[in-house]
């Protein structure tokens, strides 16, 4: 089976075996293909100007073929890759290689996605994901996470970035999945793969920016970017001004190229607050209709973001998926580790409240002022909203990698505590999320990484140190030195998984604790999930007790009654049905007493009545 999403720009091999190249460079006066046909042989051919910007040329097979390396030159100055390179072998700044994207053979033609209800995402980063740090490496572990319990693998961006390593969210080809990775038929056969053992895979996209390094769209394409909005990266991407038509086709292109042409499950869109778009619709909801317009139609696709305002408004037509909810981490980190520095001062005056107001209603935040952003009031009303809307987590790669040093939960909690707190996320009937390595405890960090050079390099490492500056702990210069430099590549090299450590008992007892939970999860939970509304209820007990209740899909009660903190608590606790986890077995007596233990948590399930 052939898979190839056609779009208006870039390099595409047609049905004739001709080879089209289109360019948007309204600033440009001249633009050349050059085209290098054998090392060292380079030829260069003028393309002909269209209207509104548009540069084009099509050759013959004879003239040009997949494999090639080409590039284009500015008015006889300038050479740059394609921006919508589908391979850029020798990084961002050399030349694109001419893809035949309908060349791959898929063999996954009855794959049709999975329902939204039965997600537990795994995010991963490809390059600390292995020794190898490679797509085709990562498909080795697709029977571990199977096995686990795990339903959607979700990968931090691939977007071709500057250097050797990247987080990934410094990306300036966005249709051009990074070499250092390998070539898009491996990452095809990693998604294939995953089909194979029941696995969707998702994709982190960053439409927010471009990276700062191997971005020459300023240079012939300015209207790419728009004074009128700025965004902590500089220039917004204009979404709303002239010449916006192109820009916002060409991200949309980029979406359904990456769900058709890969046939990924679904996107991540990071930071989705950032972009600032006056059009109505908005990009996000326009880009939603056409996803659900194209591959939305005949498969599931899931659409995520990460949006810092809790726009709930996003979630209600159901076109957007979900949202990371880092509410939900924010309150739970308080309760395990103390800390309430940055943003976790938010939620230090009441963290079970907010804990347990995220469990019934989704958002902690819904309008509420915020302390952290001087007193601006954040999020809207979310408790209309179905719990699929909202992904829980204990880690991701922010909470772990925005830390100086990387350190995961695990490093920073009790056991006992933790092993509660994942009790109360993973059984939850939000879809939960792992970050790779946390289900054995992985020891090792997960530090920011990146390769760049120069004064860039520089900056960036200085920058990093002193983001931190507020924090007590680095207050003093010499401790903010210590942070670990960027662009070291041992930084990189320490942010690795060591399966190895597999073998230790201390880790095979975490992996046995969450493959159980997750195993309760599938058999128990996810069944009773489709049609699942809101209007869960919650309560608090005394000061770090809560009980919270759902009615689900099949209509049957789920109830949780926990005690996230140190000391007992008593309260009129009411709770019935069958014990679907108890953190201890005589949980139930002691529970019909009022009284819930210190750092406890049980779930039952009452049956629907006929």
């Amino acid at each position: 089976m052939k898979r190839m999403h056609e779009m208006p720009f870039g390099a595409s091999v047609l049905p004739d075996s001709h080879v089209r190249f289109r360019l948007w460079a309204p600033a440009a006066e001249l633009v050349e293909l050059c085209l290098e046909k054998h090392p060292g042989e380079n030829s260069v051919v003028p393309m002909t100007r269209l209207d509104d910007g548009w540069f084009q040329l099509e050759l013959t097979p004879a003239q040009a073929s997949p494999g090639m390396l080409y590039r284009y030159r500015i008015d006889g100055g300038l050479n740059v890759p394609d921006p919508a390179s589908r391979a850029n072998p020798q990084d961002v700044h050399g030349p694109s290689r001419i893809v035949d994207a309908a060349a791959f053979e898929w063999q996954d033609r009855n794959w049709h996605g999975r329902p939204w209800h039965s997600a537990v995402i795994y995010e991963m980063h490809v390059g600390c994901f292995t020794r190898e740090g490679s797509f085709t490496a990562a498909i080795q572990h697709l029977d571990y996470l199977a096995a686990l319990g795990v339903s959607a693998i979700e990968l931090m961006p691939v977007a071709d970035f500057p250097g050797r390593r990247n987080w990934g969210y410094d990306g300036v080809l966005p249709f051009a999945p990074d070499s250092s990775y390998g070539t898009p038929d491996e990452l095809k056969t990693l998604i294939q793969a995953a089909h194979v053992k029941g696995l969707m895979v998702l994709l982190d996209v960053v439409y927010n920016h471009f990276g700062p390094d191997g971005n020459y769209l300023h240079a012939y394409a300015p209207q790419f970017f728009s004074e009128r909005h700025h965004t902590p990266w500089g220039a917004a991407i204009n979404f709303d001004g002239e010449g916006s038509r192109v820009v916002r086709d060409f991200f949309i292109h980029n979406a359904l190229y990456w769900l058709e042409e890969y046939h990924f499950d679904g996107l991540r869109l990071d930071a989705v607050h950032a972009i600032v778009d006056d059009t109505r619709p908005d990009i996000l909801k326009e880009l939603a209709a056409a996803i659900h317009a194209g591959p939305g139609r005949t498969r599931q696709v899931h659409l995520v973001l990460e949006n810092d305002a809790n726009a709930a408004r996003y979630l209600q037509q159901g076109a957007i998926t979900a949202q990371w909810n880092d509410d939900i981490h924010h309150a739970l980190h308080i309760l395990l580790t103390g800390e309430r520095d940055g943003y976790y001062a938010d939620y230090a005056d009441q963290p079970t409240r907010h804990l347990a107001r995220c469990l019934a209603e989704g958002f902690a935040f819904q309008g509420e002022p915020s302390l952290f952003r001087a007193g601006r009031q954040r999020g809207e009303s979310s408790r209309h909203l179905s719990p699929g809307a909202f992904i829980n987590f204990s880690q991701t790669h922010d909470q772990v990698g925005n830390r100086a040093y990387g350190e995961r939960i695990a490093l920073l909690a009790q056991p006992e505590p933790l092993q509660v707190a994942l009790a109360v996320l993973l059984l939850a009937p939000s879809p939960p999320m792992l970050f790779m390595g946390e289900e054995f405890a992985a020891a090792t960090p997960f530090q920011f990484f990146c390769d760049f050079q120069g004064d860039l390099a520089n900056a960036v490492t200085e920058g990093r140190r002193r983001e931190f500056a507020g924090f007590r702990e680095f207050a003093d210069g010499a401790a903010r030195a210590r942070i670990p430099d960027p662009n070291d590549p041992l930084t990189f090299e320490r942010s690795k998984l060591d399966w190895e450590s597999l073998g230790a008992p201390q880790h095979k007892a975490w992996l046995e604790h969450y493959r159980k939970l997750l195993g309760l999860r599938r058999d128990h939970v996810v069944p009773r999930l489709p049609g699942t509304g809101a209007g869960a209820e919650f309560e608090l007990v005394g000061v770090s007790g809560l009980t919270v209740r759902w009615r689900l899909g099949d209509g049957s009660g789920l109830t949780l009654l926990a005690n996230l903190g140190g000391v007992a608590v008593e309260g009129a606790l009411h709770f019935a049905g069958a014990p679907l986890y108890l953190s201890q077995p005589d949980l139930p007596a002691i529970l019909a007493s009022g009284r819930i233990p210190a750092w406890s948590a049980a779930w039952f399930i009452e049956e629907a009545i006929p």
